[in-house]
């Protein structure tokens, strides 16, 4: 019997629009995917997920639990990336409602726009395009910090999920030691096949260039980079976070950046998003801050799709499903 599955967005953007046709293209038989918009009050949102079996939520937005509590064929909430903080799991599964999620889908997007906010703040990148684009050609730029290599340098991934693991991958070939800090250990000498060597978070603090992380945000990731954690890492170290923004105290973070006691930081998340236009990170010299937009390529986005899609068609089968998320004890 085929299952409806609404895809709630902002159905007035034209990337949605246009992200909802990719959708329907792909759409395996037995599946009717809906653009259902999301920025409709709850009682509409109500009627429109009356019938629906599962939703595909964009870009972490929530769902009410007050309109959960209404959707009474509703079973399953797949999200399109990795990240799930912004849903009350257990409060869900109590009305007989799943999450999944799809951190797989996305590892190599995020893995590369990680390395690149690593290039971006080492290679002074986004200083260098700003004084060409005004035509000023090189105007003001020696009194920045030298610009710095990869090559050599020791790089300490907290978190080695399907992200952290894609990124060590695509650091192979730079000459570069790994580290990695994990609660959950490794199948043995897969590790190695990445050129890895795990640590624990302190030692991986301290003997890093440049940390990067790739955890879930959960009561235990929540801050867990602050002003302990800046005064371990080295004065030259830079931060990669394009994870999940409250991982990091941000005003442990802009105090860090003031005084030196790190070289910069490449932020694709912040803690509030979208932030403060006066947020002082956005005005620092030594820092790189994108708009949460390391995921979301056009093949990330493909690959979560289909992943979706099979989730749903497991869903009408009555199969197992894939990448649920449990409950924080």
């Amino acid at each position: 019997m085929p299952i409806a599955v609404a895809f709630l967005a902002n159905a007035k953007s034209n990337e949605m629009t246009n992200r909802f046709k990719v959708m329907q293209s792909l759409a395996p038989s037995g599946v009717e995917v809906r653009l259902v918009d999301n920025s409709v009050s709850e009682g509409e949102l109500i009627e429109q997920l009356a019938d629906i079996d599962g939703i595909i939520p964009w870009a972490g937005g929530g769902l009410p639990l007050q309109v959960a509590r209404h959707a009474r064929k509703l079973k399953l909430v797949q999200l399109m990336s990795a990240g799930f903080d912004a849903f009350d799991i257990p409060a869900l599964n109590k009305l007989g409602i799943q999450v999944a999620n799809n951190g797989g889908s996305n590892a190599i997007s995020v893995s590369e726009h990680t390395i690149s906010l690593m290039l971006a703040v080492y290679r002074k990148l986004m200083d260098s395009w700003d004084t060409t684009r005004q035509g000023k050609w090189r105007e003001g730029l020696d009194r920045l910090a030298l610009r710095r290599e990869i090559n050599g340098k020791t790089i300490g991934i907290i978190g080695f999920g399907n992200i952290g693991r894609q990124v060590a991958r695509r650091l192979q070939g730079w000459d570069v030691e790994i580290l990695y800090a994990d609660i959950i250990e490794m199948v043995p000498g897969r590790d190695r096949e990445l050129g890895a060597t795990r640590t624990g978070k302190d030692d991986l603090l301290k003997h890093s260039d440049i940390v990067t992380l790739h955890v879930p945000l959960n009561k235990s990731t929540r801050g867990m980079i602050s002003d302990r954690e800046f005064g371990l890492m080295k004065p030259t170290a830079i931060l990669i976070n394009a994870c999940r923004g409250p991982v990091v105290d941000e005003a442990a973070l802009i105090r860090a950046l003031k005084a030196g006691k790190i070289a910069g930081a490449g932020l694709d998340v912040l803690e509030k998003e979208p932030t403060d236009p006066n947020n002082p990170l956005l005005k620092m010299p030594n820092a790189v801050v994108t708009p949460h937009w390391a995921g979301g390529t056009a093949e990330g986005n493909e690959r979560a799709v289909r992943f979706a899609f099979s989730n749903f068609q497991r869903l009408a089968e009555g199969r197992p499903l894939l990448s649920l998320v449990t409950p924080e004890e």
